[in-house]
């Protein structure tokens, strides 16, 4: 991949992806959302990679959402807006079973909480700031924030920070659930990818069906979950990992998955 926005890092069998513009607090703008398509499509359909983490450069900002002076400068130019590519390359049309961790360095508003929504958990660092202010410019979050938002968290909290366009610290997002850890700012990257390698010591097979059948069960009613747990587990089953971890056990040493 040429990437000029967007920093693609495998680590092992971690891919680090990096938001790569903190001059303008790593606002999103349409190229740097295809190079984040790019870059997750590349993560997504490798065997040698098992998660990934999503950050932004700099100490300030994990990102502060659409670059508005891009916009506006193409607005001025007479350019339509660009909606081949989803915003933040991964908000629409996406679908990823392996596991994505959002390290939020910093500011996290509209877009770039919406984009930090599309992650399955989210470490926030102590300076870290919460927002969709949307409404405050008389628009709505339209990179599934009314959507995601209240599947994340409490309804009455989602509605607050829908409602107000207000900004939220890290402590709030830490007791609303909107991330699941907070830690200092120098910690938070480390952090992450100490989640993301513990994740890679498990059977990888096994953790995407677990995420496929939880974010699957979750629209349906619960008979229907369990029917997706069920046939998950029939295939995980039959798999080469499932029969490596038991016997592993047995033999009291580390388990060696190789992804089949």
């Amino acid at each position: 991949m040429k990437l000029e926005h967007v920093l693609f890092e495998p680590r092992g069998r971690i891919a680090l992806i990096t938001i790569n513009r903190p001059q303008r607090m790593n606002a999103i703008d349409t190229a740097t959302s295809a190079e984040l398509l790019a870059a997750f499509e590349t993560f997504r359909d490798d065997d040698a990679l098992w998660a990934a983490v999503l950050t932004g450069a700099g100490d300030r900002a994990f990102s502060a959402g659409a670059d508005l002076v891009s916009m506006a400068a193409a607005a001025a130019r007479g350019e339509a807006p660009d909606f081949r590519v989803p915003f933040g390359g991964i908000t629409r049309k996406f679908t990823c079973w392996k596991p994505i961790i959002a390290a939020i360095n910093g500011h996290c508003l509209a877009g770039g909480l919406e984009l930090a929504l599309c992650c399955d958990i989210r470490i926030a660092a102590e300076h870290a700031q919460f927002g969709l202010p949307e409404v405050t410019r008389a628009i709505i979050p339209g990179a599934g924030g009314t959507q995601r938002l209240a599947r994340a968290i409490p309804s009455s909290a989602a509605m607050q920070m829908l409602l107000t366009g207000g900004r939220f610290d890290a402590q709030w997002a830490l007791r609303s659930g909107l991330v699941s850890e907070v830690v200092a700012g120098d910690a938070v990257l480390p952090r992450a990818l100490e989640i993301a390698d513990e994740i890679c010591r498990n059977g990888p097979l096994a953790v995407r069906a677990v995420k496929e059948a939880a974010l699957r069960g979750r629209e349906v009613s619960l008979e229907e979950g369990l029917r997706i747990e069920n046939e998950q587990g029939r295939a995980i089953m039959a798999s080469a990992d499932a029969r490596e971890g038991p016997r592993a056990f047995a033999e009291k040493r580390p388990a060696r998955y190789e992804g089949r």
